[in-house]
């Protein structure tokens, strides 16, 4: 199995409109997304963003804060799965609820690098608490 991080993106604000059912209907399917694929033995992590927070550029003697948001679209939460490989990793990506609930939510699917062949490094693996 290879490791896949899918970058929840979405509206800032596509929640605004939502009603206390909505919403909670979204988060029951969430739950079960999850423990879908944790059950599946595919999911390493997952959680949402806070909408708050600061982007950082530049380099040492030279940073600039800004807002996270300068658009409207941010990234709002992440999925640290297992797949089998890219085409495992879209099609697991597709079950997720953002799209059920909405029409402005995009995943970025991206391989994740484990190690560097040249040198050896493995790099560290976050650790579960369950």
């Amino acid at each position: 199995m290879k490791e896949y991080m899918l970058l929840i993106r979405n509206e800032i604000d596509h929640q605004a409109t939502w009603s206390g059912d909505q919403h909670s209907r979204f988060l029951k399917q969430c739950e079960e997304y999850i423990g879908d694929l944790t059950k599946k033995g595919k999911l390493k992590s997952a959680q949402p963003l806070v909408r708050e927070g600061k982007l950082i550029s530049g380099s040492q003697g030279n940073w600039k804060e800004s807002a996270f948001n300068e658009s409207r679209e941010v990234i709002v939460g992440y999925y640290h799965i297992l797949a089998e490989d890219i085409d495992d990793a879209i099609a697991i990506t597709k079950g997720n609820p953002e799209f059920q609930f909405g029409k402005t939510a995009r995943v970025e699917v991206r391989p994740i690098k484990t190690g560097e062949e040249a040198t050896r490094f493995v790099y560290p693996t976050p650790k579960t608490s369950q």
